[in-house]
């Protein structure tokens, strides 16, 4: 669906974004819209919770997780990490909240989400569990994905779910201003891919140019 006057919009100051997605700011639904599907082939629920699994093996495997990040002086666990290998521990749950909540609880491709670790922890961790992209690393070269960020709100991360090239599906962060006009939108030009770069020996995930992750996703029971 092709968003109308969508680069000069991108213009407009973000405090005109200021409101949430919420029932006073319906989004509509479009008709093809097409589920995410986990690897059992069933359409993804909000209520629920999954691992990101990537959808090769060995070392090109390995579980998305929740970790401390280097050098970091946040009081929890805030970096976003995928294992070495699909051999050894599982991954951190994560549970999707889609922008189109209320039509029901599934999630859909090219819908704009956020991301949230699903893990019990104190009260002055909950915004640690909300992933983000952080700022600028410059001995990296790019921006790195953490946690402390808001759900539903104007300067939240909003991510993607679309289908890979590949296998499975990829992941990529929306900024703000394409995110509140069109969050259906399949024009994804705005929107840059999520990847893997090596930090301290650790896959630590981060926006990319190229060779973004293909992952699925996998059901908690």
């Amino acid at each position: 669906m092709k968003c109308l006057f969508l680069l000069c919009l991108c213009l407009v100051p973000i405090v005109v974004f200021s409101s949430t997605f919420t029932s006073q700011n319906p989004i509509n639904l479009p008709s093809d819209a097409t589920p995410v599907l986990d690897i059992t082939g069933k359409e993804l629920d909000s209520r629920l919770s999954y691992r990101i699994i990537s959808t090769f093996w060995g070392a090109l495997g390995g579980d998305v997780y929740l970790g401390k990040s280097p050098n970091s002086d946040a009081p929890c666990a805030n970096g976003i990490f995928r294992y070495n290998s699909d051999v050894g521990p599982s991954g951190t749950p994560v549970r999707f909240i889609g922008s189109s909540s209320h039509f029901g609880q599934g999630i859909f491709e090219n819908e704009l989400l956020n991301i949230q670790f699903a893990i019990s922890t104190s009260k002055l961790c909950v915004s640690y569990t909300i992933w983000k992209v952080g700022d600028y690393d410059a001995s990296l070269g790019t921006m790195l994905l953490e946690t402390g960020g808001t759900i539903g709100q104007a300067d939240s991360s909003w991510f993607k779910i679309v289908k890979s090239s590949q296998l499975g599906y990829n992941l990529l962060y929306c900024p703000v201003t394409s995110t509140m006009i069109c969050p259906f939108s399949s024009d994804d030009q705005f929107c840059l891919k999520v990847g893997v770069v090596h930090q301290n020996g650790k896959r630590r995930l981060a926006l990319v140019k190229d060779n973004p992750l293909d992952v699925s996703f996998k059901q908690v029971q």
